[in-house]
């Protein structure tokens, strides 16, 4: 990559996130949540009798433990082999922006809570949490930081060392996910600031730049060396592009490869309603599910998803009417529902599960902001059957209840928002969630030999639930009186 490059984009990211994040055509997936952060010490468990499996809704013959009810604002998580839960913290300034919990009871909840992380907080887009090779793997939104785990202890004695510093300026969707081959190769997200690379110049209808400035740069996914320090963007090298957002993405053992879950697009009907209905903004574009592999381009900004079609369209800001096809681009294994926001990906490696979920995929979906006027959707935790590298059936309901109402009018309505994904060696699953930094581990005590669709139908019946069916035009649209 040509340093000039870097420059000119350098520019162009200046001008455009002081237009976009709280402009009119900023995506609101990502707001941050509000609530207040675990105190830096050591604390106890609270002893209050939780609901019925943490007020979850899942499969028959799973159950939830509530492990801890609030450490904060949060994203991802990571679980060592000794049960120890590592979390990244949403705090936007300051340092120890780490989380370490600890049970020593046995009984599942964490009754040590410590915060750690000598390191500066960017900003509320950090995400990342990862154990890989006896390391702890975290991110900041400008940096991605490891430290050496020391066995036995619950706080890395090392210093964090710095493998990737993001040299551009801090901008909108600046998370830094990370993804590890079997080979030392790290692989990062480079989201980019926009929603469809926008030329906030050109008065009228919306237009895109095109070509779009710097999007093998943002808007990409780049290859590094997971032990090499203090490296930049052109140290590395560029993986895939055409990619607008992502931050639920994972590399799959089973075949040794890497995939991620894109946030579409938004404002189709703000900047084209000659083509675009309310209603097509609230369920168009797809969260496109993709299997990313060398050199592929994915289309952003120049075209979007359609799940209903099963398409690649022309985007409107590049000519697009709704209908017109872009098939030079690759597509997604599955579109997956709009707007739903999907913030991690997690491939089940254990046991403990029935055999359909064995190698299936897990999805948290953090939910909507902007499916305004009509309900709020996504809000679960989802799962895909696979077999052999791809899906087997289509998505379903793992999860369900984190919101605690429906309709989902606003996001502030929303109790909670599942975040992350992590799973322990006996094979349970924990999710948490970002707004009060509540984390709850899955485990399943059925019979393994005789679950099947019986087991599953109650959770195909909530798709009926205004927060996750297709709404109707008129009748599901809350702006109509009624």
């Amino acid at each position: 990559m040509r340093r000039p490059l870097f420059v000119l984009l350098h520019i162009i990211l200046i001008i455009s996130c002081q237009n976009s994040p709280k402009g009119k055509n900023a995506s609101s997936n990502e707001k941050p949540d509000a609530a207040p952060i675990a105190k830096e010490t050591t604390t106890i468990k609270d002893e209050k009798k939780d609901e019925t499996n943490g007020g979850l809704y899942l499969p028959e013959g799973f159950s939830a433990l509530v492990v801890v009810d609030s450490v904060g604002p949060s994203r991802h998580i990571a679980v060592n082999a000794n049960g120890d839960i590592y979390v990244k913290l949403r705090k936007p300034e300051g340092t120890h922006g780490n989380l370490a919990l600890r049970d020593t009871t046995g009984d599942g909840k964490a009754d040590i809570i410590k915060a750690f992380g000598d390191y500066p907080n960017d900003g509320t887009f950090a995400t990342e949490m990862r154990i890989h090779n006896g390391y702890l793997y975290f991110s900041s939104e400008q940096v991605v930081y490891r430290q050496k785990l020391t066995p036995g202890k619950l706080i890395p004695e090392s210093k964090p060392e710095t493998i990737l510093v993001d040299q551009f300026p801090k901008r909108w969707h600046n998370s830094k996910s990370l993804a590890f081959d079997k080979k030392g190769n790290m692989y990062v997200t480079f989201s980019a600031p926009t929603n469809a690379c926008e030329n906030f110049n050109v008065q009228g209808q919306v237009k895109g730049m095109n070509p779009c400035p710097g999007l093998e740069v943002l808007g990409s996914i780049w290859r590094f060396d997971e032990n090499r320090t203090n490296q930049i963007q052109q140290d590395g090298e560029l993986y895939a592009t055409g990619i607008r957002s992502m931050v639920a993405f994972s590399w799959n053992d089973t075949d040794n490869s890497l995939y991620g879950v894109q946030h579409g697009r938004d404002y189709l009907h703000n900047h084209a309603p000659q083509y675009y209905s309310k209603w097509h903004q609230a369920v168009l574009p797809a969260e496109e599910f993709m299997k990313i592999e060398k050199g592929d381009n994915f289309g952003w900004p120049y075209s979007y998803y359609d799940h209903f079609k099963n398409k690649r369209l022309v985007a409107p800001e590049y000519g697009g009417n709704g209908n017109l096809e872009a098939n030079q681009y690759k597509g997604p294994l599955m579109g997956l529902p709009a707007h739903w926001a999907p913030n991690d990906l997690l491939f089940y490696k254990g046991e403990q599960f029935p055999e359909r979920y064995r190698s299936g995929a897990f999805i948290a979906f953090h939910g909507s902001m902007n499916r305004a006027p009509y309900p709020q959707a996504g809000y679960i935790v989802a799962f895909i059957p696979f077999k052999n590298g791809r899906p087997s059936g289509t998505w379903e309901v793992f999860a369900d209840g984190f919101a605690q109402v429906d309709p989902i009018v606003s996001m502030p309505n929303a109790k909670y928002r599942p975040m992350g994904l992590a799973e322990d060696k006996d094979g349970s699953l924990y999710i948490s969630e970002s707004k009060q930094g509540k984390i709850w581990r899955i485990g399943f005590n059925g019979d393994p030999k005789v679950f099947g669709d019986e087991q599953l139908e109650k959770m195909e019946q909530r798709k009926s639930a205004s927060h996750l069916r297709t709404p109707d035009p008129i009748k599901d649209d809350l702006s109509i009186k009624k």
